[in-house]
């Protein structure tokens, strides 16, 4: 192949500038994101039951949705939540890659069958079906600068003319209004019933009855007489729309004319939908929602998508009402995407640098440097075509194959270069020459690095496709690099190099002299050494095995995580209080959080949430999303958001009476899990009941904060509050003449609210709902003095048919895979990764929790669980991998082995650093391990290249190994010298990003700065050892077998080449 490019120069310029072409065109086109679809899909169904317990929504409706989701395919987990305020909320997670439409039609396919179980409250209000993702894209805020409208007036405003257009939006999973939106309330006065001798039954009978929609047809609609000339729709007031027609239903009509209407038992009012949450802006009341994106969402459109609606819409606003957007993750994520552009950059101005120290010729650095371009463009190219995405994950790749890719083209200059000094052929002709010497390295080298990535095609979960994405990218890369070296490197060699007179060698002057006379004093000492250490074989190889062990012994104190945490620009506080506290008690606590931020000097914007946390939603909830200033103005490690958020818990956890307060950064990728940290879901799989589980809970809590290694062990849920139980008395129901079921409806409208139906309101259909007025509900007393009509048609007091008492029980169910659960999580102590945690609560839970009591992990813990087990397989695979590549090429099962005997030492290199520096096992730290293993193969193949050949010519084996050591030397040090420097701009990162970069900068960069050194050293004793204890001789193969020919044919040729090798220096100037 090289040879016909060598005369058709132009044949290679023109494929290399196809490629260049293809990939410029593919690169505005290139989806832009911070991670691929990393996370699995999760469809959440939510229902609402008025008036239900916690209990109550758990048996009639999340465990009988839960008992069909079982057979749905690609199911991963499932978690229920089940409120006191009659919520029941599903989330049902699938494997990674499952296609999130099908999964929704197969989960609602499947819901349907159990639809007739339900309570007709449920059925009637319908259940919703979203795609879920962890964690919010943008909170917007809307708000009257004149004062002229209310928070409720702008939710309603917002409901009826921003949701729809936002939610239709491509790329949006769910849209969360922090409010509600208008409802018709009708305030039941309980005394006033009394007093006309109505129950609150009677108030729910009249008006579904009397609001109703009739269809009276058409006048005249066929068939009709032939002389029927007209026709015309009937109308018909049955459903009423004002407050006035509701304020004149007719509860009763008596004999003697008298009527008792709506507005003389309540009050009849336009009110809120709910409640229970709210939203303040900096301190002042707003009105806000949350986007979250859908597991296949792209951020950065989707917020670009955003941003442009509300641009439009807010043309329509009425006066005085703007909106902003204080929170939002996309700037960070375009940011990390061009820190790491800047790092790329960065990265081939350092490799162009050293290729020049080396080469110190401007036309030899320009050949690999013009390889470079060619080879990201056309990865571009190919990874458009294959549907991937501009991301960290790819970008990451790209960075670390920039050293990768000048190796080829400065191993093919530097051995021109070589034959052009030694014999003073001119370009084309020692082009012809040097190709067949290399281009079995080349071929082989191009074959290992790029199979070394191949077995991370087959790893599952979410850690599977971040492999996926730097194995893509760095096997593109990686082989355009390789043909690029057979095709355009050797044209730009024979037609830009200018020939150099036989035994002419510029003495250099200066720093490129110092540097040549030095390197060359190196190398024959380097020379000497390595056959010293041929001589000392025994000594050298229990080194190694002791070496190796040394990084076996590391590799196990490394703890154990799946992303390193990044400082994202932003905290989140979650609120929780007792349960049974009133919203201004919590509302006064958000208070003291927005007063704590205010003072803080990194606080940009704060958003307080009242009534919804990620524990759940309640009176006692809350939540804050605190954005940070730009890292340009967050210089210091205090001011980084992971030490904001720690002096934030330290200061509200502790300084707030009755609350749990803490703050948190987000995980590195939101879309698997809200916090950083551990999610563990304790079970209670024998069937101890709720209080047994949440002892269980307090315990593992309890000792996981002793353990040292754990801090802000928590329960992820609302804790358990006063209840006040009203059980049925059946005996003195059946006495009195009283229904259980007219109990029942009696107690949910009142104390909860019995929802009628729908009514036109202003062009939208909105809520009616029925409940008592706040005085008649707010003590045990008003309760019991509800009335209940009997069969005989007289009232009973609720308090002569149902027996009362206080207990404390759950504020709200949460289940885990059908089994009872409650949520916990926290973080590591400093000094720990996640995987020492939970090593520490698993041994907790089996040792010292009671029988019965289960658990699973779920979020970014279960898919750390799934990476951690897959990392030995497939480190493994890769050294298997590199191995048969290798056996192949040399058709020998002996030869690889002195190449892979290296790969130990490069990862010891990259297990001391991490080690070293405090690092964990993670998924960046994985793939920087596979990387190392193919580079440590890389340089081993260099050397064993040279030598089998020389050992096959007839040379002796002592000999071949020394001999190829020293050609080899330069070009090794030269390729792991620029890889290195190309790696040092992620190792130093800074900034946006920063900790992903780190982590597979340092690991890399260790495996390097230790593969270097010990491939120089080991190898040629390797090759030695290898071949002398399997008497292993290497016969050459197809043109190789030319080349012994024609060797043999010049062996004058030969004898001056290796005269020649003391005096030669550098590559030199061209005059």
């Amino acid at each position: 192949m090289a040879q016909f490019f060598i005369h058709r120069p132009i044949f290679a310029w023109v494929i290399a500038i196809l490629i260049t072409l293809f990939g410029a065109l593919a690169l505005p086109s290139m989806p832009i994101a911070q991670y691929p679809n990393v996370a699995p899909p999760t469809i959440s169904i939510s229902a609402r039951y008025p008036g239900a317990s916690p209990e109550e929504v758990s048996r009639s409706v999340t465990s009988i949705i839960e008992d069909k989701l079982n057979g749905v395919d690609n199911l991963l987990y499932y978690s229920s939540t089940s409120d006191s305020y009659g919520n029941a909320s599903i989330d049902v997670t699938f494997q990674p890659g499952t296609d999130d439409n099908q999964a929704q039609i197969d989960v609602q396919n499947t819901v349907a069958s159990v639809t007739s179980s339900l309570p007709s409250a449920v059925t009637q209000q319908g259940l919703t079906y979203s795609k879920q993702s962890s964690g919010f894209l943008m909170v917007v805020s809307l708000a009257s600068e004149n004062g002229n409208y209310t928070a409720s007036d702008i939710a309603d405003y917002i409901t009826r003319n921003v949701q729809n257009s936002i939610s239709r939006l491509k790329g949006v999973g769910s849209f969360r209004l922090f409010s509600a939106e208008k409802a018709l309330r009708v305030w039941v006065d309980p005394d006033k019933l009394s007093a006309y001798n109505l129950t609150i039954a009677d108030v729910n009978t009249a008006l579904a009855t009397q609001h109703v929609t009739i269809s009276a047809g058409t006048l005249g609609s066929p068939p009709a007489p032939d002389s029927q000339t007209i026709s015309a729709i009937i109308r018909s007031n049955g459903e009423m729309s004002t407050v006035e027609e509701f304020n004149n239903v007719v509860l009763r009509s008596d004999s003697d004319g008298a009527i008792v209407r709506l507005m003389d038992v309540a009050k009849v009012e336009i009110g809120q939908d709910n409640y229970q949450t709210g939203a303040r802006l900096n301190g002042k009341p707003t009105a806000a929602f949350a986007v979250s994106l859908s597991p296949t969402a792209n951020a950065l459109e989707t917020e670009r998508l955003v941003k442009e609606t509300m641009d439009n819409l807010s043309q329509y606003f009425p006066d005085g009402i703007s909106y902003t957007i204080p929170y939002n993750t996309a700037p960070y994520i375009e940011a990390s995407i061009n820190k790491v552009f800047h790092t790329l950059l960065e990265a081939m101005v350092l490799v162009f640098i050293v290729m020049f120290i080396f080469l110190q010729n401007v036309r030899y650095t320009i050949i690999p440097s013009l390889v470079v371009p060619v080879a990201l463009l056309g990865t571009v190219a190919v990874l458009l075509v294959l549907g991937y995405s501009i991301n960290v994950l790819t970008m990451f790749a790209m960075v670390l194959a920039i050293g990768i890719l000048v190796d080829d083209a400065i191993v093919v200059v530097e051995n021109v270069e070589r034959i052009m000094a030694t014999e003073g052929l001119p370009p084309v002709q020692a082009t012809m020459k040097a190709m067949p010497q290399i281009s079995g390295a080349i071929v082989g080298i191009t074959l290992v690095l790029v199979t070394v990535f191949a077995p991370l095609l087959f790893m599952s979960g979410s850690a599977g496709v971040i492999y996926q994405q730097f194995a893509v990218a760095m096997g593109i890369s990686i082989a355009f690099s390789g043909f690029l070296a057979l095709t355009f490197t050797p044209a730009l060699c024979a037609t830009l190099l200018k020939p150099i007179p036989k035994d002419h060698h510029m003495e250099k002057k200066g720093f490129f002299g110092w540097f040549n006379r030095v390197f060359d004093k190196m190398t024959h000492k380097y020379s000497a050494g390595v056959a010293a250490l041929i001589k000392r074989s025994f000594r050298m190889m229990l080194i190694y095995v002791l070496l190796v062990a040394g990084a076996g012994y590391l590799f196990t104190k490394l703890p154990g995580s799946f992303m390193p945490d990044e400082d994202q620009g932003y905290t989140i506080t979650n609120i929780e209080l007792p349960s049974g506290v009133s919203a201004n008690r919590t509302s006064q606590v958000l208070k003291h959080v927005e007063d704590y931020y205010s003072k803080v000097p990194e606080k940009l914007n704060i958003v307080a949430i009242q009534g919804f946390s990620f524990s759940g939603t309640g009176l006692n909830a809350g939540l804050a999303f605190t954005t940070l200033k730009d890292f340009k103005e967050r210089t210091t490690p205090e001011s980084s958001a992971q030490a904001i958020a720690g002096k934030a818990t330290g200061a509200l956890l502790y300084g707030i009476p009755d609350a749990t307060v803490f703050s948190i950064i987000p995980p590195a990728i939101s879309a698997l899990g809200n916090s950083s940290g551990f999610s563990l879901e304790l079970q209670d799989r024998g069937n101890l009941g709720q209080e047994a589980l949440r002892n269980a809970a307090q315990l593992l809590i309890q000792k996981a904060n002793e353990s040292g290694k754990i801090v802000n062990a928590r329960i992820s849920g609302l804790g358990p509050g006063p209840q006040l139980s009203i059980d049925i008395n059946r005996d003195k129901a059946a006495t009195f003449g009283v229904a259980v079921a007219d109990v029942r409806s009696v107690l949910s409208t009142a104390v909860g609210s019995s929802f009628i139906g729908k009514f036109p309101n202003n062009g939208r259909m909105q809520n009616i709902w029925v409940q008592a007025d706040a005085n008649g509900r707010l003590a045990l007393e008003d309760v019991l003095r509800l009335k209940v009509r009997n069969k005989e048609g007289n009232l009973v007091d609720l308090s002569t048919v149902v027996d009362v008492k206080w207990t404390n029980g759950p504020s709200q169910v949460k289940r885990f895979n059908s089994y009872d659960s409650i949520s916990l999580s926290g973080g590591a102590a400093p000094g720990y990764a996640n995987g020492d945690i939970m090593n520490v609560l698993t041994d907790i839970i089996r040792n010292e929790l009671p029988e019965g009591i289960g658990f699973e992990w779920s979020g970014l813990s279960y898919q750390e669980i799934q990476a951690g087990s897959q990392a030995p397989i497939m480190m493994g695979l890769a050294i298997l991998v590199v191995f048969l590549v290798l056996a192949a090429l040399y058709e020998s099962w002996s030869i690889p082995l002195s190449a892979l005997l290296i790969v130990p030492l490069g990862m010891l290199g990259t297990v001391a650093l991490t080690y070293l520096l405090g690092m964990a096992n993670d998924i960046y730290f994985q793939v920087g391990m596979i990387t190392v293993i193919g580079l440590s193969a890389k340089n081993a193949i260099l050397i064993v290249e040279f030598a089998k050949d020389l050992y096959a010519e007839g040379k002796s084996l002592v000999e071949s190994a020394v001999e190829a050591a020293h050609l080899r030397f330069r070009p090794i040090l030269m390729t792991s010298f620029a890889f290195i420097m190309g790696v040092i701009p992620l190792a130093i990162a800074t900034g946006e990003g920063a900790a992903g970069q780190k982590a597979v900068g340092f690991a890399v960069l260790g495996g390097m700065l230790a593969a270097t050194p010990f491939s120089v050293i080991f190898v040629p004793v390797f090759f030695v050892v290898i071949l002398r204890l399997f008497k292993t001789k290497p016969r050459l193969l197809g043109e190789q077998e030319n080349l012994l020919k024609e060797a043999q044919a010049e062996r004058q040729f030969k004898d001056e080449i290796y005269a020649d090798m003391d005096s030669y220096s550098a590559p030199t100037e061209n005059k």
